[in-house]
């Protein structure tokens, strides 16, 4: 898979090329990873200090105060940061979901069970449809909360080596599915009453009365995943993946995905015991959520929602998932001799995180900082203002929106955090255009989706960075940025134009979802 580095863009590349070999070079220039966080946590601490002076007529929507900037260059607030320095890095929400699905999912790779795996899925997936296969299975994942991050796109760049291609397309293909797709799935996840919270008390700002149904956009994010698949299977084997092996090369001293082709009576036998094992423990876990009893459930008896055990419980249930499996495939196969063997291949695994969780530290107290000084939410609330003020028609509206949740999601990551700040804005808002508040929903999907894989500061960028590296030795920020922008650019415009298309034809977006307010009898 080796190739020749092209350390200069050829002469005949086209526009977009040079764009994105732009981009890449200006982006590898910055510091490490680890170091731009602690970069941008000093400049927000200086920023913080200077807007601090300054009185803002804005009202946050959290307090129905006007904003405040905290000055984190204070005493007050340079002890409060000081003092909580272990907590904040110990409360990185990424942190601990990655240490303990890598826990696991090591174990599962360095016996082999994962190879073998791969193996037998190879001889049933006919090579073309390797793309939107990982792709889908990237959207679907993101009912699982993160297991996508942690399984879906490191495994897609061992499928992508074992099949001879780009393994960095792989990654960057599941990349674009599981955070890119976010907001689209078939099956209802956890995100769907936890935007609705949101959209449903805001709504009620302007209607006391006004009720959103939980599943109010399920409709248009399953019809979105076909597009969705269709958009980032085309720029991955059109665009992207063509760039990658051309700028690209991949290490020499890989061990991965090694003899793919081949596999012996012990391991088949192997694989099959382990995987018997997996499909028991699958058994056991539907048995245990079987019944509105189950203690899986929430409260109301969901098993999907945020609150619910079941959703509490996914990285725990991904750890077991592997190991188990794992261990049973490496004793049988040979590759674990004993107890030692496996917390050799634990340890083995934590060595190629420590680069990670150096950059995990410094964007926690990045994160932390930014929150803590009220800029995010300032800049939410002036973006919102200033498409109330240009008052536009109802679909240059829609599409204004989309475009401002895609440029406050480069500052702000979180999904939940971005609407919580300004939905009270928007919905009211548009309410008054007759714009339901399901339709501004499934706007503010396709903007907070369609940008999440271009935004250093979502909290798994610096982690897909890692997976990347782990082919390509120099693979930077600059370089997943430049790779990851065709998909964010697509994402956005033919999400956005399907979103419209939708809207024209007169789709329901969901269960008990209206387009206009107030809402047809």
């Amino acid at each position: 898979m080796s190739s020749t580095t092209t350390s200069e863009p050829a002469p005949n590349k086209g526009g977009i090329a040079r764009f994105l070999d732009t981009i890449e070079r200006v982006g590898n220039k910055l510091p490490d990873p680890a170091m731009l966080f602690l970069g941008l946590m000093f400049f927000v601490w200086l920023l913080s200090a200077g807007l601090s002076y300054l009185s803002f007529s804005e009202i946050d929507p959290r307090s129905s105060e006007t904003i405040v900037i905290n000055n984190l260059l204070s005493a007050e607030w340079l002890t409060t940061w000081m003092t909580n320095m272990v907590k904040i890095f110990t409360g990185f929400a990424p942190l601990g979901v990655v240490l303990v699905a890598v826990l696991g999912v090591g174990v599962a790779e360095r016996s082999g069970y994962i190879n073998a795996a791969l193996k037998a899925m190879l001889k049933v997936t006919p090579a073309k449809m390797i793309t939107p296969a990982v792709v889908l299975i990237g959207v679907i994942s993101s009912v699982a909360t993160d297991a996508g991050y942690v399984v879906v796109i490191p495994l897609a760049g061992v499928i992508f080596h074992a099949m001879g291609r780009h393994p960095i397309a792989g990654i960057t293909a599941a990349f674009a599915g599981v955070s890119g797709g976010f907001c689209a799935n078939f099956i209802p996840s956890g995100l769907d009453p936890l935007l609705q919270s949101f959209t449903q008390s805001s709504a009620q700002l302007s209607d006391p009365d006004m009720m959103v149904n939980p599943l109010n956009n399920w409709f248009f994010a399953s019809a979105s995943c076909l597009p969705i698949v269709a958009t980032i299977w085309y720029i991955t084997d059109k665009i992207v993946e063509p760039r990658l092996q051309k700028n690209s090369p991949i290490a020499d001293d890989l061990d991965v995905a090694s003899d793919m082709h081949s596999t012996s009576k012990q391991e088949t036998f192997a694989f099959r015991v382990a995987s018997l094992v997996m499909l028991a423990l699958i058994g056991l876990l539907v048995a245990a959520a079987w019944g509105e009893g189950s203690s899986l459930r929430d409260a109301d008896g969901s098993l999907t929602s945020f609150s619910a055990p079941m959703m509490q419980i996914i990285v725990p249930l991904i750890f077991i998932f592997f190991v188990i499996p794992g261990v049973v495939f490496g004793y049988l196969n040979g590759s674990f001799k004993n107890s030692d063997d496996v917390v050799a291949a634990m340890s083995k695994t934590m060595e190629t995180m420590g680069h990670y969780i150096v950059m995990a530290f410094f964007c926690s107290m990045f994160v932390w900082a930014f929150g803590q000084s009220n800029i995010g939410v300032l800049m939410a609330v002036k973006g919102a203002n200033f498409l109330q003020a240009i008052g536009m028609g109802a679909p240059a509206t829609i599409v204004g929106m989309i475009v401002l949740v895609v440029l406050i999601n480069l500052a702000v990551g979180s999904s939940s955090a971005k609407w919580a700040l300004i939905s009270p804005v928007l919905v009211p808002m548009l309410m008054q255009m007759n714009i339901s508040p399901d339709l501004v929903q499934a706007a503010y999907r396709v903007g907070d989706s369609s940008s999440n894989i271009i935004t250093p500061l979502m909290p798994y960028f610096p982690l897909v960075v890692v997976y990347c590296q782990k082919y390509v030795k120099g693979t930077g920020i600059g370089t997943l940025v430049a790779t990851m922008l065709p998909y964010s650019i697509a994402l956005a415009i033919f999400w956005t134009i399907f979103l419209l298309a939708y809207w024209a034809l007169g789709l329901p977006l969901g269960l008990g979802a209206s387009y206009v307010y107030p809402a047809p009898l």
